[in-house]
Formats: C-alpha cells, structure tokens, sequence
C-alpha cells in the first residue's frame, strides 16, 4: 500500500532501527517505546489488521507468533509482554497488523 507506513518502512523509503529482518518480517524499536524495550514485529505482506485475516494468512501468523520468544530472546528479555492492537477502538494506530513486543522493565504501562 502506497500509504502505509510500515509498507514505507519495509521498503526502506523512511529509516527504522531494524532489529531483525528476513523475507516474511522485519521487527524494529517502536519510535515511541511504552517499556525500555519496545519492538514491533510486522509481517511484509500488508494485512489491515487482525480483524481481516484470512485462512490464506494461517501460515504467516503462525510464523510470526513462533519468532517472537526468538526476538525476545536476543533482545535480552527473560519474560515479555506481546499486543496485538485491532482497530481504531482496539487503539491501532497505523493499519498493518504488528505485534507490540514489550519488557526490560518491572510492571508493564498497560
């Protein structure tokens, strides 16, 4: 989508602080952390959100969900927090399903 931020971002048309990268996901230090570590873990295929996925999806969130203690790991977290924000009323800001990875810290904002 030639609006999508996150699409911009897997295109490297705007920078992020890329944490992890390969052909079906990039995860990268959310800009406006809400724990001291804070990452956004996005799949390259733009789906809206977790309210559109469709069977056809299966595969890749069952990929992504499966990487996240990886990441996790390597980002030095013993435990974690992950959020999936779905819709305007869920409180999704940008309209490409993302899994909010967030630790580092005692008690979590939310």
């Amino acid at each position: 989508m030639s609006d999508c931020i996150f699409c911009k971002i897997i295109d490297d048309e705007i920078p992020s602080s890329k944490v992890y990268e390969n052909e079906q996901i990039l995860v990268f230090k959310d800009i406006a952390p809400k724990a001291p570590v804070h990452l956004l873990m996005i799949p390259k295929k733009h789906i809206p959100s977790l309210a559109e996925v469709t069977a056809d999806d299966s595969d890749l969130l069952g990929y992504m969900l499966s990487k996240v203690p990886e990441i996790a790991k390597t980002a030095g977290l013993k435990g974690f927090r992950t959020i999936i924000n779905t819709g305007k009323e869920g409180g999704q800001i940008v309209f490409h399903i993302h899994i909010h990875i967030l630790g580092g810290g005692g008690s979590l904002p939310f």
